[in-house]
């Protein structure tokens, strides 16, 4: 790799690293809690409860490795000819403004009404920056892995999720966007 290279990449990597500390700060001022405002921090809850999206990890973090995966693929076809450092500053750029919007009372309402997530509240913001990080490891793995085991791993994820839990990354769009009684119904039988 060319100096040149050398230094874009580092910088890409600083970028992505600042990008998140300010969508962090931004989802501070928007008044998210820090943490679980139950008082804990768990590294895992595996509930279907109101602790979803306020700890470090959960079932809906296998999403957002998947956005990951999704992000380096877009990301490795517009910018071909870039370093991974910058293709990570705007897959972090992408999934810092998702988080933000996320956690706005549009989102949050939309969560509520279309989807099984009717006591969703937002995230806190430890589990923004987890879902965030959890996006990175997808993006790295996938800069990784063969493609087609990074298709397989995205499939077993969704498909787990979708077996566990009753919703994924793909119902979760579906359901926002489209929401469909019938699922919901499904969904809410769990």
């Amino acid at each position: 790799m060319s100096r040149s290279k050398q230094a874009r990449n580092r910088r890409g990597f600083i970028t992505a690293a600042i990008i998140a500390i300010v969508a962090g700060a931004l989802l501070y001022l928007m008044a998210r809690p820090l943490i679980c405002t139950c008082g804990r921090v768990e590294l895992w809850h595996g509930a279907l409860d109101s602790g979803n999206s306020q700890h470090i990890a959960d079932w809906y973090s296998l999403s957002h490795i998947i956005h990951g995966f999704l992000f380096y693929a877009v990301a490795r076809l517009l910018m071909r000819r870039q370093p991974m450092g910058p293709r990570l500053a705007l897959a972090v750029a992408i999934e810092s403004a998702w988080e933000i919007l996320e956690n706005s009372p549009i989102i949050i309402d939309r969560y509520r009404t279309a989807t099984i997530a009717l006591g969703y509240s937002g995230d806190t913001i430890l589990n923004s920056m987890s879902d965030i990080g959890m996006m990175t490891l997808g993006f790295l793995f996938a800069a990784r892995a063969p493609t087609a085991v990074t298709v397989l791993a995205a499939v077993a994820m969704e498909l787990i999720a979708l077996y566990v839990i009753r919703d994924n990354l793909t119902l979760n769009i579906l359901m926002l966007g489209w929401p469909i009684e019938a699922i919901k119904t499904w969904q809410s039988a769990l």
